[in-house]
């Protein structure tokens, strides 16, 4: 793998760190299986790109583009909470509604923005080459994202919001009220993964109606993959888990693209997905099964 791949992988790795922990919020903290991401994703790219061609600020259009997919997590909440729609089928209903709005809002398929100014322009003047400083700017971006999410969940309301996603009825004869939590909660999930896809469009120079698919795979596989490395409780190394988690996904499917003896094709890329996955979620009951024989032997 070159340089320029190796960097690139990276910085692909650092943004879907954002997208795992908006997927570990939703999936580990509220046990609520969203797909809202898929769309969320291209959401936040399609209000940011669409803004900036218009002549916004990169940095209010970004703030904009989060909040757009923030909306769309509340939309989700609503339907489960509201209606008592089934949170996957909330979620998909969410999510295939996104495409025809992200089309809407981009007015095309995709928006470029190759000339336009983005949140990396200002750094321009520093001097340092664009394919070093994208890496830096998306790992600054996605360490201080993790950093919040671990400060966040540590705090009152984020404790009382991981009691509603062990037990909601427990949470509810304590106080909390559960309804809240789930909205907050969705629209944080989503709200990261649209910065993220503000941060790709960014750092790409596009914005295009199909980026989204697959979104939902890749967080829950950059999540899984990071649960299984750090077996600890502690909420700040579990969120920071999930950029390594993304980063090591992203070298392994760039490396087996570019590995020339396996054969593999770029259009290969949502069967080697899927493998990951599978592994990912084999893997802690290979070890743990593993760690059950080792200790029976001893005992032995």
């Amino acid at each position: 793998m070159s340089l320029f791949a190796f960097l690139g992988t990276l910085e692909i790795g650092f943004i879907y760190g954002l997208v795992a922990m908006g997927v570990y919020l939703t999936f580990r903290i509220l046990d609520f299986p969203d797909l809202t991401v898929d769309g969320s994703f291209t959401l936040g790219a399609a209000v940011t790109a669409t803004l900036i061609v218009l002549g916004y600020n990169a940095y209010l259009a970004t703030l904009l583009g989060t909040l757009a997919a923030a909306s769309a997590g509340i939309v989700t909440a609503w339907l489960n909470l509201r209606f008592n729609i089934l949170h996957l089928l909330a979620s998909i209903l969410t999510m295939t509604a996104l495409y025809t709005i992200n089309l809407r809002v981009m007015g095309k398929p995709n928006v470029a923005l190759i000339m336009e100014p983005t949140m990396l322009t200002p750094f321009e003047a520093l001097g340092i080459p664009a394919m070093y400083m994208k890496v830096i700017f998306v790992a600054f971006c996605a360490v201080i994202g993790g950093l919040l999410v671990a400060w966040f969940l540590n705090t009152q309301y984020g404790l009382a919001m991981r009691a509603v996603g062990s037990n909601k009825r427990m949470a509810q004869a304590n106080g909390i009220v559960v309804n809240e939590k789930v909205y907050v909660g969705l629209a944080l999930s989503n709200g990261l993964v649209g910065l993220a896809g503000a941060l790709f469009a960014q750092t790409n120079g596009f914005a295009d109606s199909t980026m989204g698919i697959g979104t939902i795979v890749v967080g829950l596989a950059a999540v899984i993959i990071g649960e299984s490395l750090f077996s600890t409780r502690s909420i700040l190394i579990i969120v920071m888990s999930c950029i390594v988690g993304s980063i090591l996904y992203r070298v392994a499917v760039s490396m087996a693209l570019n590995a020339d003896f396996l054969g593999f094709q770029a259009s290969d890329l949502n069967l080697l997905t899927a493998v990951l996955v599978a592994l990912a979620l084999v893997f802690p009951k290979l070890r743990r099964e593993w760690k059950a024989k080792k200790a029976k032997g001893e005992r032995a």
